[in-house]
């Protein structure tokens, strides 16, 4: 063997090395990352025959719901942003258990999010009976003499609308890439399926839909006490460690960024433009750019 030849073997052993020792690194930041958000377990392959699938393979909702940084980002917005009904937050304050295991309910809530995006339809529909099955024991009256129904049409509703217009703001914002108006739009309708099927009855499948309809609950918004509380331990977050306790600031405040600037003033939430754009955006996107190398997002 010459000397070329042994070099080009060289090299080829020490990309090999360095591929396997970089695979390593990642599934064992992968198994972190994951145990860090109250997920304890591998997820298992997505469902790709479009015949099976509950959620057509092609489509904008797992290219969104796969990048994992802006779905962090805008599970938390959508947390502070739905705290502000006080019928939903009622039902969340005097029926769960989020205080004493906040992690459960975060991973229950991947779950459902994860089995509704890439597992087979009959998977997906077994998951969501299993929540209409809970939504049907979730009703009481909340302070003031509000009575309030999980099962209501007009909460599912709003849970759905809050939550996609979070998910949107902030994939738009610390996605891999900008969603074109078709593609928003695209996401926007096919994230209505799971709407509809969990008893929602007005659906927007449309970016100006959503948001009109997000804009007409407007007039029964307040900061409750119990979503005050709901604020607090959400933006005060359940890490400990410094990195960690580092990243779910960063998350957090980049939360509070995308979320539409009213929800911000009735959430008591301080208004910081410039620090938003020369702070929080960049850590946040470098952030995001490292959650994209431990766990790649789908094409």
């Amino acid at each position: 063997m010459d000397l070329a030849e042994t070099i080009i073997e060289a090299r080829a052993v020490g990309a090999e090395a360095t591929s396997s020792a970089s695979g390593r690194v990642r599934a064992d930041l992968q198994a972190a990352l994951r145990r860090s958000i109250g997920i304890t377990e591998e997820p298992p392959p997505p469902c790709d025959d479009p015949e099976l699938a509950y959620v057509d393979p092609a489509s904008i909702v797992r290219t969104v719901h796969s990048d994992l940084a802006p779905m962090l980002i805008g599970g938390m917005a959508s947390l502070l942003l739905q705290s502000l009904h006080p019928a939903a937050m009622a039902g969340v304050s005097q029926h769960s258990r989020y205080r004493e295991d906040p992690l459960g309910r975060l991973e229950r809530t991947a779950q459902f999010v994860g089995t509704t995006t890439f597992r087979s339809r009959e998977e997906a529909e077994a998951a969501i009976r299993r929540v209409r099955k809970i939504h049907a024991t979730v009703s009481g009256v909340a302070d003031g003499d509000l009575a309030y129904d999980a099962t209501d049409p007009h909460l599912v509703s709003w849970v759905h609308v809050a939550e996609v217009r979070s998910f949107l703001s902030a994939y738009q914002r610390y996605g891999a890439r900008r969603l074109s108006i078709d593609e928003a739009d695209a996401y926007v309708a096919d994230m209505a399926a799971v709407a509809i099927d969990l008893g929602a009855t007005h659906v927007p499948t449309s970016v100006s839909e959503l948001d009109a309809q997000l804009e007409a609950y407007r007039p029964e918004l307040t900061l409750s006490e119990p979503a005050r509380e709901a604020r607090n331990f959400v933006l005060v977050g359940v890490r400990r460690t410094p990195h960690e306790v580092a990243a779910y600031g960063i998350l957090s405040a980049a939360a509070q960024g995308v979320l539409p600037r009213w929800a911000g003033r009735e959430l008591r939430l301080p208004a910081i433009p410039l620090a938003d754009r020369m702070a929080v955006q960049p850590a946040a996107g470098l952030l995001a750019g490292a959650m994209r190398w431990v766990v790649p997002p789908l094409p």
